[in-house]
Order: C-alpha cells, then sequence, then structure tokens
C-alpha cells in the first residue's frame, strides 16, 4: 500500500494503524470508518429493515458483504491517499467482489442469483438480469480480479467464507417471477438504506434524532384534537344535517378499522369527510395492528400541501420531533442520477461532465426514506419508490412494509400502467404486511384487471354508500353541445352569475378564458385563474382568496384546469365543466353546492363541448372517452350514477387490458409486467415513469409581489443549488415557487433569456410572470 497511515487533512491526526482495512475516511473527527464495523453494521440494520416479511437473514448476508470490492489494495491505497492530500483519487469499482461471492453461495438456491443485483447496484441502480447474469458468468470464470479483496477481507472477517446459503421467506414461490422481482426490490431498498445510514452515521456522528410518537399514541391524538375542533366548531355554528351526516361517515370507518389486514374501499360522495375518515381508519388500524406507519398517497402536489397542513395540525406535537413528513416534488433530479448510473456501468469510472454530476449530489441529498409515522406523498412518489432501480428512490421502499398506504383519488392512476402498479400494490398486501385503502368518490374497478381478478378481497369502509350518494347530490347537470358552443359564449355566459366556476381541459383554453374575463384590465380581483403554469405559492393564494370571496358573498368567477378537481375546498353556486371523462365531471361537480346550503334544482353544473377549445380524447384516455359517450351526456346517464360508473370502468379496462397480465397486445402495462418477469430493473422504472419529462418541466418563478423574506430565502435556496450544497430544506423552501411548463417550451425560453438552469431539469424562470396567470403559454 502506498500509506501505512494517513492524515486526516481536517484534523492533522494520524488515524490508520497497519493491518486495518477502511470504509470511509475520517471526516472531521479524524476517525476512519473501519472496514468490518461498516460491513457488520450495514448487515445488521439491513437485517432490521427486512424482518417484517421474513427477509432479514438473506438482507444481513448482502449487506454485511456489500463493499468486499474495497478490500483491494488498489481501493484502500486510494482512499488512503485521497485523505492524506485532499486530491481526488481514481478508485476501482468496489461491487464485484461481493456479488461474486454471493453468487458463489447460491448456487445451493438458484432463484436467488439475481439477489447479487443488489450488492453489484448498491451505488450505480439495479441492473437487468440479462446484464447481470453475464457479468457474474464472467466473473465465475475468471476471480483473479476479486480475488484479492475477498481474501483480505477474509483476514478481519472470516465469516464471509462460510459459503452456506442464507434462507428466503417461507412465502417465497421461485417459480413467482414476479414476486421474485419485489423481493429483489424490497431487499435493494433495505441494504441501500441502511448502507446510506450507517455511512452517515460514520460522518454525522452524535444521538440520533428521537422517533416520532408510535401508531397507539398518534391514534389518540388524532382523536382528542379531532374532537376539540368539533367542540369548537359547535360553540360557534350549530351543527348541519351535513355535520351529523360526515359524523356517522367518521365513526364507522372507525368501527371498520378493526378488520384484518387487506384492502379495503373507502368510496364516498364528495363532501363526505373522506379526509378525516380516511385518515381516522387508517390510524386506528395501524395501532390495532401493530402497523408502524401510514402513507397517504395524492394525485397532486395541491392536495399533498393541503393533507399535510390537516393531519399537521391533529398529529405534529406542540414540542419534539413532528410526525408528518410531507414528500413531494415537481423537479426531477433522478434523471441525471439514472444518465451516471449508465454511464458508470459502461466505462467503470465517474462521471467526467461535472454539470451532470452536481445535480446527482442534490437528488442523494434530497431523496428521504421515510423514517417517519405519517407521511403525505404524491402518487409519483409512491409508484416512483415501488418500481424505480436508482439507489435514491428505492432507498424508502422498505418502510412501506407493515404500514397503511392509503391511495387518494384512486382513479387519477393512468389505465397505461394499471397492471404493474395492481399487480405490485397486491405483492406488498399479500407478502410485506400491508393495508391498502383505495379512497376516491369514483371507485374504478380495478378488480376487473388481471392483476386483482382473483383472490385478492376488496371490503368497504362504509358498508353502503350508495344512500350517501343520494343524499348528497347537491348539484343538477346540464348539458350543452352544437357549434354555437364556444369557451367565449361558455365565459360570457359564466359572467351572468356572481359567482362561478370554470374548468378547462388545458392552460391555454385558462388563459383565453380568464382573458375574455378580464377584458381591458390587467387583472381584477373578482377574476381568477388556476393552472400549473402558476407557482405552487400563487395557486394556494388563489384558491384562499376564492374561499374568502364566496365566504363574503362577493363576486368571484374562477377559470381552472382539472387540478382543481380534487381536494380543493371551495363552494361555488354555479359551474361548468368542459367535457373530460365522467370522473373528472363528477369531481369538478364535487365543487358545487359543496356544502348542501342551496336547492339541488338551484345548483347547475354545466358540462359543455366547446368547438374551439382543447378536445378531451386528446388529453384524456381515449378508451375511457369512448366507453364513457355511450353512458353519459344527453339523455343518458349523469357522471353521478354508481351503476352505469361501474359498467363504464368495466367496458373501460375491457377495451384496454390483453387476457393475460404479460400480453404484449394489452395497453394497460402488460408490456411492463413482462419486464418485470424478466428481472429488467432499468427498463421498467423508465416505463412507469408517470411523469414525462420530456413534456414538462419544472420552473422556479420568484414573484414581483413575494414580501421580502420569502424573496431572500428563494433565492438563497437556488444559490445553494448552484453551488452544489444545499440542505434538506432547500428543496421544501424552493417548492412553494415551482410552476411546470412544457418542455417544448424551455428552448424558446432559453433562448429569450427567460429560464436559466440551476440544476437537473429545474430552472429559474426570469420572463415575465403574470400576477394572476402566471407564466403565459406560448402563442
Amino acid at each position: 500500500m502506498v500509506a501505512e497511515e494517513a492524515v486526516d487533512e481536517i484534523s492533522g491526526r494520524t488515524s490508520s494503524p497497519a493491518g486495518r482495512l477502511v470504509a470511509h475516511s475520517p471526516g472531521r473527527r479524524g476517525i476512519w470508518h473501519w472496514y468490518e464495523d461498516h460491513a457488520r453494521g450495514t448487515g445488521e440494520l439491513a437485517r432490521r429493515f427486512a424482518a417484517p416479511w421474513g427477509g432479514g437473514e438473506l438482507a444481513y448476508r448482502l449487506g454485511r458483504d456489500h463493499d468486499t470490492g474495497k478490500g483491494a489494495c488498489a481501493w484502500q491505497d486510494g482512499l488512503i491517499e485521497e485523505a492524506t492530500t485532499g486530491r481526488k483519487v481514481r478508485r476501482p469499482a468496489h461491487h464485484d467482489a461481493g456479488a461474486f461471492l454471493f453468487a458463489q453461495a447460491a448456487r445451493q438456491h438458484p432463484v436467488l442469483t439475481p439477489f447479487a443485483g443488489v450488492i453489484e447496484g448498491h451505488h450505480t441502480g439495479l441492473s437487468a438480469w440479462s446484464e447481470l447474469s453475464v457479468r457474474l458468468k464472467g466473473l465465475m470464470r475468471d476471480s483473479a480480479k476479486v480475488n484479492e479483496a475477498i481474501s483480505r477481507v477474509a483476514e478481519v472477517m472470516p465469516e464471509i467464507l462460510d459459503g452456506t446459503c442464507p434462507a428466503v421467506p417461507d412465502w417465497l414461490d421461485p417459480c413467482n417471477r414476479i414476486s421474485v422481482e419485489m423481493l429483489v426490490r424490497m431487499t435493494y431498498s433495505a441494504v441501500v438504506d441502511a448502507d446510506r445510514l450507517d455511512t452517515a452515521a460514520h460522518f454525522r456522528p452524535g444521538p440520533h434524532p428521537p422517533l416520532g410518537a408510535g401508531m397507539p399514541e398518534l391514534w389518540e391524538r388524532y382523536e382528542t384534537r379531532r374532537q376539540e375542533a368539533l367542540a369548537e366548531r359547535r360553540r360557534r355554528k350549530e351543527p348541519s344535517w351535513l355535520d351529523k351526516l360526515r359524523e356517522d361517515v367518521y365513526q364507522e370507518a372507525i368501527e371498520t378499522a378493526a378488520g384484518e389486514p387487506g384492502v379495503y374501499r373507502l368510496h364516498l360522495p364528495t363532501g363526505a369527510g373522506k379526509t378525516f375518515a380516511g385518515g381516522g381508519f387508517a390510524l386506528r388500524h395501524a395501532a390495532l395492528r401493530g402497523l408502524r406507519r401510514v402513507i397517504v398517497a395524492v394525485p397532486f402536489i395541491s392536495i399533498t400541501e393541503q393533507n399535510a397542513a390537516v393531519y399537521r395540525s391533529l398529529l405534529d406535537p406542540e414540542h419534539g420531533p413532528q410526525a408528518v413528513l410531507e414528500h413531494h416534488s415537481a423537479a426531477n433530479f433522478e434523471a441525471s442520477d439514472r444518465h451516471t448510473s449508465r454511464s458508470l456501468d459502461a466505462s467503470g469510472d465517474t462521471c467526467r461532465d461535472q454539470k451532470r454530476a452536481r445535480p446527482n449530489r442534490w437528488a442523494k441529498l434530497a431523496a428521504e426514506n421515510w423514517d417517519a409515522p405519517f407521511i403525505v406523498t404524491t402518487t409519483v412518489r409512491l409508484i416512483e419508490s415501488l418500481f424505480g432501480n436508482s439507489p435514491s428512490v428505492t432507498r424508502r421502499l422498505h418502510r412501506l412494509a407493515n404500514s397503511v398506504i392509503v391511495l387518494d383519488e384512486v382513479q387519477a392512476l393512468p389505465d397505461t400502467l394499471l397492471t404493474p402498479i395492481l399487480s405490485g400494490l397486491r405483492e406488498l398486501v399479500e407478502h410485506y404486511g400491508v393495508t391498502l385503502v383505495l379512497s376516491s368518490a369514483t371507485q374504478p374497478e380495478l378488480a376487473a384487471l388481471n392483476p386483482w381478478q382473483t383472490s385478492l378481497p376488496q371490503r368497504d369502509v362504509v358498508a353502503n354508500p350508495a344512500p350517501l350518494f343520494q343524499q348528497l347530490r347537491r348539484v343538477r347537470y346540464d348539458w350543452r353541445t352544437g357549434s354555437e358552443v364556444t369557451l367565449k359564449s361558455i365565459a360570457a355566459e359564466a359572467t351572468t352569475h356572481g359567482q362561478a366556476l370554470m374548468v378547462v381541459n388545458g392552460t391555454k383554453d385558462a388563459s383565453h378564458v380568464h382573458k375574455v374575463w378580464l377584458g381591458n384590465r390587467d387583472e381584477d380581483p373578482s377574476t381568477l385563474h388556476l393552472s400549473t403554469r402558476m407557482t405552487g405559492g400563487h395557486r394556494r393564494e388563489t384558491i384562499q382568496a376564492a374561499k374568502q370571496r364566496l365566504d363574503a358573498g362577493l363576486d368571484t368567477l374562477l377559470v381552472s384546469t382539472s387540478l382543481i378537481e380534487a381536494g380543493v375546498d371551495l363552494d361555488f353556486p354555479r359551474g361548468y365543466r368542459a367535457r373530460s371523462l365522467p370522473e373528472s365531471e363528477q369531481q369538478a361537480a364535487g365543487r358545487i353546492n359543496r356544502e348542501g346550503h342551496r336547492p339541488t334544482e338551484d345548483s347547475i353544473m354545466t358540462i359543455f363541448e366547446p368547438t374551439d377549445g382543447l378536445q378531451p380524447q386528446v388529453i384524456y384516455n381515449r378508451y375511457g372517452i369512448a366507453a364513457a359517450s355511450r353512458r353519459f351526456g344527453k339523455g343518458l346517464a349523469d357522471p353521478d350514477d354508481l351503476d352505469i360508473l361501474r359498467s363504464y370502468y368495466q367496458h373501460r379496462y375491457r377495451l384496454q387490458a390483453g387476457r393475460s397480465s404479460t400480453d404484449p397486445n394489452g395497453a394497460t402495462g402488460e408490456a411492463i409486467e413482462a419486464l418485470r418477469e424478466k428481472l429488467n430493473y432499468p427498463e421498467t422504472a423508465r416505463r412507469m415513469r408517470m411523469i414525462d419529462n420530456e413534456h414538462s418541466v419544472a420552473i422556479v418563478a420568484i414573484r414581483s409581489r413575494l414580501n421580502q423574506n420569502d424573496r431572500k430565502a428563494a433565492q438563497n435556496a437556488i444559490e445553494q443549488l448552484r453551488s452544489g450544497i444545499p440542505t434538506l430544506e432547500t428543496y421544501r423552501t424552493l417548492q412553494a415557487h415551482m410552476a411546470s411548463i412544457p418542455h417544448r417550451e424551455l428552448e424558446t425560453a432559453i433562448e429569450a433569456g427567460h429560464a436559466v438552469e440551476i440544476a437537473g431539469d429545474l430552472y429559474e424562470w426570469t420572463g415575465p410572470y403574470h400576477p394572476q396567470r402566471g407564466i403565459e403559454p406560448a402563442v
């Protein structure tokens, strides 16, 4: 070796005695991270993470041996030289030796061989089995390049040579490739998270932050604060019939929570108290069944923010660690992470493009591992965790085991991905102790699809929801078609009502309607606009302004894209919705006469087909449009007819689904399920992306009307990202300032000097920002 002792450049103390192997440099304390400490520490932590599904021994072995390649002299010399001189030193890859060791042991039980990929990809991501198997066969033929590292590690950890095959969970069927695929994912997550946490503990020593409250305590706190809030509300206002109905719904949900783990449907009409009932069910069920956490996943960031605020008020303590973690992202820092993984895999070298490398550091820092008792996240984040292959997104996957997952607005799951999503969720329920709650006012008939057609019972949280839909029917539908129906004509009609909501099919249509309403004025407090081209903070302000105006009885016109249709608590007397899918139309109607204060006959939701607006078949599922056109409309059913909705979903899925979960002719993601059976993790991750960053890009816009403190905080956060030294709060600070625009507009904006790169695919907007519409659509 080039040195028997090394001097930590920061502390100046010698700290590497002869004969010891090291895993990481000394850090600020001047103390090396000894190899055997890191290997055994990672193994034990991985064992604890994987114990809930019976995979503890398997995870321990993989965690213990994941860094075996670091025993090579070249790797040890490189780290010591780097720590001594402060200069970056190229070191050989260290993943082959441990993968080889595990593959040798797995010869006794071939189903385990793919688990060598956990070690092989613990820094770069899970590889496809077709590629991994070739590399393993090469190592089996010629192990010379890994023998040195193995023999040196065996001197300090002789147990690595025991050659025994670790046990697999009792429930694993070796012939079920989907079960094998998911077990590899879960084990990979446990090992990667254990590795990161053990390494972090070395570089940031000290007492660990106290864990949040357990489920029984959180359930008690939730119920106590809910009762206090109800009592306060009753002091201010006499309870209405709707308040009583919501309380009855909540109590039934709490009683059902005593049931066995499995799949539950929370089917409630808009306004029936779904958020409170879902949270109460999940917490009580977790408390009674000894589950570890609750994860609420919603389709839109706007709902995430709103729900997180509700749950924080009920669950976070006045002092001590917070119980509720809100985790979402409008920007994709993982794109660069995946790119680098491929580069490393191909060359064995580090990424030389510093512009790309910088976001990778941020991705590793920003990827939270969901170690909190109550998580509020987006469906995108949940699916990304379930089907990703990079370490930063996968490390939190094992936290799903022994938890309650509430899929809110489940109808928003994309049809094109339903087969793998349902298959993955079924694995979680059947083998990883998950209780799944499907929450929606428009429950899709998921049992009609292959993965759920057999032996997966679904129970209702509220036993008979049909009467609730009758009781809470608060609107009358009106249907408009014909050549005279345009965005402009409907916008003009809306102005004849003091308060009206108009929901359209795209940002250009929303901008057009808002301009029609304004006329020659630049802005008007009674004329409001909502779309994703506005920042998160701007959207919240607009929703709050609309709510205040409606409560005060002031004239209020609001045009919005579909983002208003889920979780936005507004109550308009009159509504208009451009033709879309029935579930979207019903959700829009949930913003009309929401509190039931007006007669149903007077509360009209008009569904219109504008000849000059974006057509639904352009942006919505064409099979859904085809199935809906035969059932809903003038002279047909309304969107809240439960029997017809059930028939609609069955027809919609029948038009798309293949004959089996891997039928290449299926359009609900069957081809992705076939990739999973082949253990092709990178391609599965690519095909499962729910946000296509080829078509949208995140933008940070610092509005001129921000107060000085918010402006300064946002600018500081941008600079932290650009400097490559962000903190965990950096991204959260920027979240309120993020909007999105189509990718095709980005290049034009850059050329015009209106967009400047920050990091990854995140850009700063320096062009015009309308005070009511945000970033205007390109003409």
